[in-house]
């Protein structure tokens, strides 16, 4: 995956539930709700599937994207223990 480098497959997994997946979760399902809004169409009543649809798609790319913000800062940590280990004098 161009995303995400094959190191990053030794990183555990995000947990399913976390603040990237509910809150675009969310986003996605508002985004229904307010397409259903703007065409005139009963907000709660019309195109469940819509809105599970797109509720779920949320879910997905807040997942990967808290996946990759987990990779990045996993990166920077393994490059400043290094620099650290390689430079014990500047670091008492």
């Amino acid at each position: 995956m161009v995303f995400l480098p094959d190191e990053s497959r030794s990183l555990p997994p995000p947990p399913l539930l976390n603040k990237g997946t509910v809150w675009l979760g969310f986003a996605g399902w508002m985004s229904a709700l307010m397409d259903n809004a703007f065409n005139h169409r009963p907000i709660f009543g019309a195109g469940v599937h819509r809105q599970i649809l797109f509720a779920t798609v949320g879910c997905f790319v807040g997942y990967h994207l808290v996946k990759r913000a987990e990779y990045k800062h996993a990166k920077v940590d393994r490059e400043l223990f290094e620099y650290i280990r390689h430079h014990p004098v500047d670091f008492q």
